[in-house]
């Protein structure tokens, strides 16, 4: 059974082979995959949004483990998501809110079993003593009613990823991610924003910048100079806002969240 992990943890430390260590011991069989271990520090909204942007990639069945607790040992709930014909463990804070956007059939269970955990769980490290024995016990075939998982529909959810209209038109869209390269992600799709809108003089504009250059890739040449601003679409199947050898986020004085206006006559 194949098991990824997502957390915030780095590698500097043991937290991500301690992980590694409770899932093997329960199920040796057990394929473990890395996502990424380098989400910013209790950075719930770049967890969901990386999460987002891979989970598709792998086939059904896979449990996915992510872990961006800031409120780890509080009464934020345990839970695991059944979509997209994958599981999701982790916690109730927010992280799996693009999963719930993005699939339409999802089912939410609040852990209660805590026969399952390990048996001493620390209040600083659900990772290893909750989120990991719950995944490796899934991949061993363990179900969700055995597992304590009782249905919940109250569950936490970020902000909508949809962009604002009015009357049929985007007016106003959110930058959603920025990137190491920094790239400025937004939740424009190709469904909200259409190549016959773009045809037709698309633009974007952010902290008075307006930006009317489109690419099919970073490094085409439409008479731009380094450094100057165009809009791609990513590999995620959101557009960016991006700078050719240079970061688009400095270039814009940008940060996440920041309204991206959208001028179309289409």
């Amino acid at each position: 059974m194949l098991i990824t992990l997502l957390t915030d943890f780095g590698t500097a430390d043991y937290f991500v082979g301690a992980m590694k260590g409770v899932i093997l011991t329960i199920n040796r069989d057990a394929r473990l995959v890395d996502i990424t271990h380098d989400i910013p520090p209790q950075d719930i909204e770049a967890g969901a949004f990386n999460l987002a942007a891979v989970y598709a990639d792998f086939p059904a069945k896979t449990i996915h483990v992510a872990v961006v607790d800031p409120g780890v040992g509080s009464h934020r709930r345990p839970i695991v998501v059944d979509a997209g014909s994958q599981f999701f463990v982790g916690p109730d804070n927010g992280l799996f809110s693009y999963i719930y956007e993005r699939e339409r059939d999802v089912r939410v269970f609040h852990l209660t079993n805590a026969l399952h955990f390990r048996q001493y769980v620390s209040a600083t490290f659900h990772g290893r003593d909750v989120f990991a024995p719950i995944a490796a016990a899934l991949s061993m075939n363990v179900s969700l009613n055995q597992l304590g998982g009782v249905e919940i529909t109250d569950y936490v959810r970020l902000p909508h990823l949809t962009p604002r209209f009015s009357e049929g038109k985007i007016i106003e869209a959110a930058i959603i991610h920025i990137d190491r390269f920094g790239n400025c992600i937004t939740n424009l799709t190709p469904e909200h924003l259409t190549e016959a809108m773009i045809a037709a003089g698309a633009s974007l504009t952010i902290n008075g910048r307006k930006i009317t250059s489109f690419r099919r890739y970073f490094a085409e040449d439409n008479g731009e100079a380094s450094g100057d601003l165009f809009a791609i679409w990513g590999s995620a199947g959101y557009l960016e806002i991006a700078a050719y050898r240079a970061s688009a986020d400095q270039l814009l004085g940008a940060r996440r969240g920041q309204t991206v206006q959208v001028i179309s006559d289409e």
